[in-house]
């Protein structure tokens, strides 16, 4: 099977450069794919009004007001600030089949997404790191 070409993001960053600006958990998870422990993330239970940004390059990603709880361990969305916040990719790691959410500015990973999220919302659930993310408190 042939690979796809790898996407070309609007924000191209060496490593280096991530390196500086990113905290060594935040590039972990935000460049190399990884993942947050479940339950301990700074924004799992937070509850303020406001708008979740990208923490590599501040792309508006979601809003409070789509955030829930789902039990699952991380930040829970039930749909993204603008369809075009996100790009979405077949991420088949870890001997599974999910749909990754990459930031649409640099391609940094977010989370995955999931179709187990509450039905009389769309059926969708964004799963997404904390690490991965800063929050601006206010309404917009």
């Amino acid at each position: 099977m042939k690979s796809k070409p790898k996407k070309e993001y609007p924000i191209q960053k060496s490593k280096e450069e991530w390196e500086e600006i990113l905290d060594p958990h935040s590039y972990h998870v935000l460049r190399e794919k990884g993942t947050e422990r479940p339950f301990t993330g700074q924004y799992y239970l937070n509850k303020e009004t406001g708008i979740y940004e990208c923490r590599a390059c501040g792309n508006e990603i979601f809003h409070s007001s789509k955030k829930y709880d789902s039990g699952c361990g991380w930040p829970s969305f039930t749909e993204p600030i603008r369809p075009e916040a996100i790009d979405v990719q077949m991420d088949y790691s870890h001997f599974m089949i999910r749909e990754e959410i990459l930031c649409a500015n640099c391609g940094g990973h977010l989370g995955h997404r999931f179709p187990d999220g509450p039905q009389d919302q769309g059926g969708i659930r964004y799963c997404i790191n904390s690490v991965s993310m800063d929050f601006k408190k206010g309404d917009k």
